[in-house]
């Protein structure tokens, strides 16, 4: 394969009849395309845009996750053309923003809501040439507010298309292309904690490179749902993963998964941090509720489930060992854990049976695992679901890596760690204060746990940012990109986040703190929903929480954020889960507490992949965050 038009052009002969979308259409039902079906569309829809669109131009894609989309997309592709995604919920001031810094000539829309935000800018839209209408509605004038931008919809354009490749329904107009690996597939704008949207530029060999590289593999014919936001790297990768292997998508939403799961019974699936969290919460939330003989066999299966887990990680090799141990203390650990393991084997297997199988049941009971992605996934949710059997692979990498730098095995689930560094893909280590390379696989220079900024080099990253060398330059060096993210190097090879370098808070002493792990495990206590930790400049460390309201037995009504009761549970749990005992230092102690009266929001004080905008939550709560280190 040379190029992605490769790809796509020998997808039927590979699979033909086997289905490659499903479309729910209702509960339990679902509308199939095949890949032959696919194909056909795709090339209807090209062979519609052909006039209108030349090789390496931009087309953006304002919509969510659907058969249509990937049906956009493909053709786009199949063009020589380049796509720019985002989600139907796109602001006014970013399409304004993205379609003219990208250029955009041509730009597909979910529905009528987005078309009316980009027609009330007409005026100020340089480039663009023709609007189509993904979705259009059943009645009304779609030209209403249009005077220079051709209006079409995505049926006309099949329709269009399909007659002209009547008279040529070969692929010479693909196959005839001027388009190499080094060309651009697709290019993301950003929507970052920071500043302006980037164009993150791919491509064709970025993603060439991750299908072949990606160290899982799915079988032909398996079930996978999408449920993340297509117009992310981390779906879209998945989704052309699924088809490399011959797997079949199905399309989901958090509103209606639960359903999905059941009927779908999916083998494989990419999920976000937040995803696992809400399950887990919706456990808790629900054995909370039950009777105490369930509560009582729950916690029995956990006790048996926990050892099984950790005794065999032990035994396999799979443990998060920070730094070398010596072969005595590994022979010790190993033939305890050897003991133990068949010790609690049959009790895990009785209890895992009668308890732990019905959880599984919940996602369909065909689910061979999950990768993780777009944010750290806390340790205690992801010890809780490896250890009741659901593996999740939790990956690495960001927007501008395409985006897998690391990724868990099947055979190396190791919770705590990202996994293996790639291969093909090289590491360094980066001392913050001095700027010593430390760590530097190229030339097989290791150090292990020492916490360092990671910076990679690999066919995965990106070209650079669109029409912005000042910040291309600043984060891409001969090859070298610094991902801003803080890593340690494991005794095995593993690779484990530990926060920001851009987060790193400097206390009035002197001392370096990472916000990212002390939040991790205030956000294990049931009773705190969202948190985090400030302090820059100060004495000592505070925390922004939002409660999880739900768990206070009496109702919390009125201004809960004020009330004693409120205020005291939680700084209860803080201190359980931060100090001395549970390996904190006495710096990273956390002193002064602020309760929110209200959570963070996507768009607000999150970004799109529910990351804290840190910078606007301290702006937001200044007064407040102020007051606390005056008044103490």
């Amino acid at each position: 394969m040379r190029t992605m038009i490769d790809f796509y052009l020998n997808l039927p002969a590979k699979f033909g009849n086997k289905n490659a979308f499903a479309t729910r259409m209702g509960t339990g039902v679902y509308q199939y395309k095949t890949y032959d079906d696919l194909l056909i569309d795709a090339k209807d829809l090209a062979f519609g845009l052909k006039g209108s669109l030349s090789e390496r131009e931009k087309v953006a894609i304002f919509a969510d996750n659907a058969y249509e989309w990937i049906q956009t997309s493909i053709a786009v592709t199949l063009l020589g053309a380049v796509d720019v995604p985002r989600a139907s919920d796109v602001t006014e001031h970013d399409i304004l923003y993205i379609l003219n810094h990208s250029e955009s000539k041509i730009l597909f829309v979910e529905n009528e809501v987005v078309f009316k935000k980009v027609i009330r800018l007409e005026s100020e839209l340089e480039f663009l040439k023709e609007i189509v209408i993904m979705y259009p509605p059943k009645e009304g004038n779609k030209e209403i507010g249009s005077r220079k931008i051709k209006i079409s919809t995505l049926q006309e354009l099949v329709a269009k298309g399909k007659e002209l490749r009547k008279a040529d329904p070969s692929d010479t107009i693909f196959l005839n292309n001027t388009i190499k690996e080094s060309d651009l597939f697709t290019m993301i704008y950003t929507s970052g904690t920071t500043g302006t949207p980037k164009g993150v530029m791919l491509t064709q060999g970025n993603i060439l490179f991750q299908l072949q590289n990606l160290p899982i593999r799915l079988q032909k014919g398996d079930r996978t749902l999408s449920i993340l936001p297509i117009w992310h790297i981390f779906e879209r990768i998945f989704e052309i993963f699924s088809l490399y292997y011959g797997a079949c998508t199905y399309y989901s939403s958090v509103r209606t998964l639960k359903e999905d799961l059941r009927f779908v019974k999916p083998h494989f699936m990419a999920s976000a941090p937040r995803l696992w969290e809400s399950i887990y919460s919706g456990i808790l939330g629900t054995l909370a509720k039950s009777s105490p003989v369930k509560q009582k066999m729950f916690q029995l299966a956990m006790f048996f489930a926990k050892r099984f887990f950790l005794s065999r990680q032990v035994i396999t090799g799979n443990v998060l060992d920070i730094h070398p141990v010596v072969f005595w203390k590994q022979s010790i650990r190993f033939l305890y854990h050897l003991y133990r393991f068949f010790l609690v084997s049959i009790p895990h297997l009785f209890f895992d049976f009668l308890v732990l199988s019905k959880i599984r049941k919940a996602t369909g009971g065909e689910l061979r695992g999950s990768c993780s992605g777009g944010g750290a996934l806390p340790y205690h949710v992801d010890e809780f679901f490896n250890t009741i059997g659901i593996p999740v692979l939790e990956g690495y990498g960001m927007t501008e890596t395409a985006p897998v730098l690391a990724m868990r095995t099947f055979e190396e689930i190791i919770p705590g760690s990202v996994g293996r560094i790639f291969p093909k893909t090289n590491l360094r280590l980066v001392d913050l204060h001095t700027g010593e390379v430390f760590l530097d696989t190229e030339v097989g220079k290791f150090v292990f746990g020492r916490k360092g900024e990671i910076h990679v080099k690999g066919k995965q990253v990106m070209a650079g940012y669109y029409k912005n060398p000042d910040a291309t330059n600043k984060v891409l060096v001969d090859g070298w990109l610094n991902t801003g993210d803080l890593g340690i190097f494991t005794a095995n090879h593993n690779l484990r986040i530990v926060g920001r370098s851009k987060e790193t808070i400097v206390l009035l002493g002197g001392e370096n703190v990472e916000p990212v792990p002390i939040e991790s495990k205030i956000l294990e206590s049931e009773w705190i929903d969202q948190c985090m930790v400030v302090g820059q400049d100060q004495k000592y460390l505070s925390v922004l929480v939002y409660p999880n309201i739900s768990r206070f037995e009496e109702p919390v009504t009125g201004e809960f954020w004020k009330q004693k009761e409120v205020i005291q549970k939680i700084e209860t749990e803080i201190k359980a889960k931060v100090n001395a005992q549970t390996g904190f230092k006495s710096f990273e102690r956390v002193v002064g507490l602020v309760v929110l009266p209200k959570p963070f929001e996507v768009g607000d004080e999150l970004t799109a992949k529910l990351s804290l905008k840190r910078h606007v939550i301290t702006d937001k709560y200044k007064s407040e965050i102020s007051a606390l280190y005056s008044n103490n």
